[in-house]
């Protein structure tokens, strides 16, 4: 059971996610902003993305589509659920490191949740303004599901990096 606690983290981030992503549904109309906070700074919209972070392939074929964000997110989520609860891989990663392989397992799931219920399309609806910034006036709108995969997946590269040292026994 002590394997299986880090899916309550992938629970909690799906249900977050789909919350969220259905109440943006049901109160901003597509392609419109709904909210708008610190002059602009921060807003809630509803935008729909038929592909990956930043539109990487929304030119894609519709069959392409479904193998690279469908089929191929699957075998991943999968993946990561199998080093998360395995014994055998459980040497090979921290307690703290297999939470946040579950951080990105439900972000994962949350946003194929969508690409299977919503055409392949995913509710993103936060949009942050960068006042130019890299040439942008906004940053690419994204949603809780994105969030958990990034921050995660960055946490886990850096303890990856700067592994914590084991305190000294005292010689």
């Amino acid at each position: 059971m002590r394997r299986l606690k880090p899916f309550l983290l992938s629970l909690a981030g799906i249900i977050a996610d789909q919350l969220t992503k259905a109440w943006v549904v049901a109160t901003i109309p597509e392609g419109s902003v709904g909210y708008s906070f610190l002059g602009g700074f921060l807003r809630i919209v509803h935008v729909r993305n038929d592909a990956v972070a930043f539109s990487l392939g929304s030119s894609f074929e519709v069959p392409v589509k479904i193998v690279l964000f469908i089929l191929l997110p699957i075998v991943l989520v999968s993946f990561l659920g199998y080093l998360v609860c395995s014994r055998k891989q459980a040497e090979g990663f921290t307690t703290f490191q297999r939470w946040l392989m579950a951080g990105i397992i439900g972000g994962g799931v949350g946003n194929l949740v969508d690409r299977v219920l919503r055409s392949l399309r995913v509710v993103d609806w936060i949009s942050v303004r960068m006042y130019g910034l890299f040439g942008m006036e906004y940053f690419p709108t994204w949603n809780l599901a994105d969030a958990a995969v990034t921050c995660c997946v960055i946490i886990f590269a850096l303890s990856l990096l700067f592994p914590r040292r084991k305190a000294s026994s005292g010689q």
